[in-house]
C-alpha cells in the first residue's frame, strides 16, 4: 500500500511547520496571473458572470485535480517522476514532461521578475521617469520625442527605455545590457533562496507569500478613496449572463482554473511529498483553492478601483480639452455656431462644471455637427485599454502611480509586490524540476547545491534569448504556447493514470489509510468522468484554436508608436511546434511501450 510503504522514508526533508507548507503552496499557486490575467478575463467575459462560471469549474474540476496531486505526492512521498513511476513504470514520462514544462516556465517567468526589478530600481526617483515625455536631443527647443508624443509617457518608457524593443520578432537587435543584468540578479536571488532546498526557500516564503497581501490591502484602501473607484467596481462586477453561451469563455475559465492552481507542473506534488504521511491533504486542497480564488477577487477589486480612477482622470481631461476647444470656437467665430449645436456651457472655463455623462449626452446629439476636432469622452473606452498582462502592470498601473501623491512610494510598493508574487511562484516552479530529479537520481541528491546553482546558471544562459531587444516577443511566445498544451496533456494522462490505470477505489483506499477517513465517493466519479472529459475538452479546444486562429503576436511599431498584430514567421512556428513536442513527447512514450495496460476499475 502506497501510504504504508512511504513511512520508512526517514532521510526525506520535511516542513518545519504546517504554516510553512501552506505558505509555500499558496505562494506557488498565487502568482502574477492572479493580478493581471484573472481581472482581464473577468473584464472581457461578463464580470460577475465569469466569476460564477470560474467558481463552478473550480469546484468540479480544479479542486478534485488539486486534491489528487496533493494526495499522490503525500502518499508516495516522491516528486512527479517517482509518483507516476510508482503507479506504473511506464508512466514516468508524465513526470519528465512536467519537469520540461517547469523549465520552460522558469525561463520566461524570471524575465518578468527581472522587469519588476528594473522598474523597482527606477521608482526611487521624483518625478517618476515615466511621468512625462523626454525632450528630443536632436532639437534645441522643448519638442518631445515623437514616439512618446504619439503614444504616452508610460508606453514610451516600457517599449523604448525598459525593453528598447525592435519592430518585430525577425529583428533580433543586440542584447539589452540593463535587462541582462536584472535577469542575472533575478536568477541569483532564486539560487540563494533555494540553495538549501525547502529549508531555505520556506524561510523566504514567510515574506514573499505574505507581503503581496499586505500591499493589495493597502492599495485597496487607498484606491477606494479615489475619484472613479466606484465606477471601476460597477463596471467590473456588472454580470452579463449571456457569456455562458460562448464556448470560448468556458475555455478561458477552464484554462485559468488550471493555471491558477498550478496543475501539471509537478510542484504541487513536490511540495506535498515533504508532508507528514497523515497530514489532512483534503482540507489543504479546499483551503489553498479558496485562498487562491479570494486572492484573485481581491486583486480584481484593486485593479478595477485603480483603472476606474485612471479612466475617470483621462475622461475628465478629455472633457476639459474639448471645453477649451469649444470656447475657442465661440470666441473666434459667430456665437450661433455653438448655440446651434446646443452647447449649454457657453464661456464655462471650469471643467468640473461639466460631468462626463452630460458631455456625452450632448456629444451624442450634436457631436457629428462639430467636426473632427471635438471628440467623444468615454469612461468605458478608457477602461478597455491596457488591462491585460504586462500592459496592465507596466503601462496602465505605472500611469496611475504617476498620478498619486508620493508616487515613488506607491510605485516601489507595487513593484516590490510583483517581485514577491513572481519569486514565490518561481520557487515552486524550480522545486517542480529539482525534487523529481533528486528523487529519481540519487547521485544528484548528494550534490543538491551544485544541482541548484547549475540549474539557475543554465536558466540564466538560456534566458539571454529574452534579453535581446526582441526578447519580449519570445516571452509572449513561451507564455502562449510552450506550457499550455503540454500541461493539459500531462493532466489528461495524470487523471487517466489515477482513474483508469491505478484505479479510483484503490487510490481512495490509500487516501483512507493516510487520512484515517474515506473522502466522499463523489471524487471517484469526478476523477473518472467529469475531470477527464473536461481536460480532454480543454485540450481539443486549445488545439482547434491554435490550428484555426493561427499563432500571432503583438508587436510595437516604433514609427507609428502603436501596437499591431503580426503572424509568426516560419522559423518561429517551427520553434513553437518543437517546444510543444519536446515537452509533450515523454508522456505517451511509456504508454506506447507498455507491455501491459490494465483497467483496474
Amino acid at each position: 500500500d502506497a501510504a504504508e510503504t512511504s513511512d520508512g522514508d526517514t532521510d526525506r526533508p520535511a516542513w518545519d511547520s504546517k504554516v510553512q507548507y501552506v505558505l509555500a503552496q499558496v505562494g506557488f499557486s498565487v502568482g502574477l496571473g492572479n493580478v493581471w490575467r484573472f481581472p482581464y478575463l473577468c473584464h472581457q467575459n461578463g464580470g460577475g458572470a465569469f466569476m460564477l462560471l470560474y467558481v463552478f469549474l473550480l469546484l468540479i474540476v480544479g479542486v478534485p485535480l488539486f486534491f489528487m496531486e496533493l494526495a499522490a505526492g503525500q502518499s508516495i512521498r516522491q516528486g512527479s517522476i517517482g509518483v507516476w513511476k510508482h503507479i506504473s513504470p511506464n508512466l514516468a514520462g508524465i513526470g519528465y514532461s512536467s519537469c520540461i514544462v517547469c523549465f520552460y516556465v522558469a525561463l520566461y517567468y524570471n524575465v518578468i521578475i527581472a522587469w519588476s526589478l528594473f522598474y523597482m530600481g527606477n521608482s526611487f526617483q521624483y518625478p517618476l521617469p515615466w511621468e512625462r515625455c523626454p525632450t528630443a536631443i536632436a532639437t534645441n527647443d522643448t519638442a518631445t520625442v515623437k514616439e512618446c508624443a504619439l503614444s504616452s509617457p508610460t508606453s514610451y518608457f516600457w517599449f523604448r527605455k525598459a525593453l528598447n524593443i525592435t519592430n518585430s520578432i525577425e529583428e533580433s537587435g543586440e542584447f539589452n545590457p540593463i535587462m541582462t543584468g536584472c535577469l542575472l540578479a533575478a536568477w541569483a536571488i532564486v539560487a540563494l533562496a533555494m540553495i538549501k532546498g525547502i529549508k531555505s526557500s520556506a524561510k523566504v516564503m514567510y515574506f514573499s507569500s505574505v507581503f503581496p497581501y499586505v500591499v493589495l490591502f493597502i492599495f485597496l484602501i487607498r484606491g477606494l478613496m479615489l475619484d472613479g473607484a466606484m465606477e471601476g467596481i460597477t463596471y467590473m462586477f456588472y454580470p452579463k449572463l449571456e457569456i455562458w453561451g460562448s464556448l470560448q469563455v468556458w475555455r478561458q475559465a477552464a484554462t485559468q482554473v488550471f493555471f491558477a492552481l498550478g496543475l501539471g507542473y509537478g510542484s504541487v506534488i513536490a511540495y506535498s511529498s515533504y508532508n507528514p504521511v497523515h497530514n489532512n491533504c483534503h482540507r489543504d486542497a479546499l483551503m489553498v483553492s479558496s485562498i487562491n480564488f479570494m486572492t484573485s477577487v481581491l486583486a480584481t477589486l484593486v485593479v478595477f478601483v485603480v483603472l476606474g480612477f485612471r479612466a475617470k482622470t483621462i475622461a475628465l481631461g478629455c472633457v476639459a480639452k474639448n471645453l477649451d476647444l469649444l470656447n475657442l470656437m465661440i470666441s473666434s467665430g459667430p456665437e450661433q455656431h455653438a448655440s446651434a449645436a446646443g452647447w449649454p456651457w457657453v464661456n464655462t472655463t471650469d471643467p468640473s462644471a461639466v460631468s462626463i455623462a452630460e458631455y456625452r449626452q450632448w456629444f451624442a446629439r450634436h457631436g457629428s455637427d462639430m467636426g473632427p476636432t471635438i471628440t467623444d469622452c468615454s469612461l468605458e473606452e478608457e477602461m478597455n485599454k491596457g488591462v491585460e498582462g504586462t500592459g496592465l502592470a507596466f503601462i496602465a498601473f505605472t500611469e496611475v502611480m504617476a498620478l498619486f501623491p508620493a508616487s515613488p512610494f506607491w510605485s516601489t510598493l507595487f513593484f516590490l509586490m510583483l517581485l514577491n508574487l513572481g519569486l514565490s511562484t518561481m520557487f515552486g516552479t524550480m522545486q517542480g524540476i529539482l525534487t523529481p530529479l533528486m528523487d529519481n537520481f540519487k547521485v544528484l541528491a548528494r550534490y543538491r547545491t551544485v544541482l541548484t546553482v547549475s540549474s539557475c546558471l543554465l536558466g540564466f544562459i538560456l534566458g539571454l534569448l529574452f534579453t535581446q531587444r526582441s526578447g519580449n516577443y519570445f516571452v509572449t511566445m513561451f507564455d502562449d504556447y510552450s506550457a499550455t498544451l503540454p500541461l493539459v496533456i500531462v493532466v489528461v494522462f495524470e487523471t487517466t493514470s489515477v482513474a483508469w490505470v491505478y484505479g479510483t477505489d484503490r487510490f481512495l483506499d490509500d487516501i483512507e489509510v493516510m487520512l484515517k477517513w474515506r473522502p466522499p465517493v463523489v471524487y471517484k466519479y469526478l476523477w473518472k468522468y467529469v475531470c477527464l472529459l473536461a481536460m480532454v475538452g480543454l485540450l481539443a479546444a486549445s488545439l482547434l484554436r491554435m490550428v484555426f486562429k493561427g499563432p500571432t503576436y503583438t508587436a510595437w511599431n516604433q514609427t507609428a508608436a502603436s501596437e499591431m498584430t503580426l503572424e509568426y514567421p516560419g522559423w518561429a512556428l517551427a520553434m513553437i511546434i518543437t517546444l510543444i513536442i519536446l515537452a509533450s513527447s515523454p508522456v505517451p512514450i511509456g504508454y506506447l511501450h507498455a507491455k501491459r495496460f490494465t483497467l483496474l476499475d
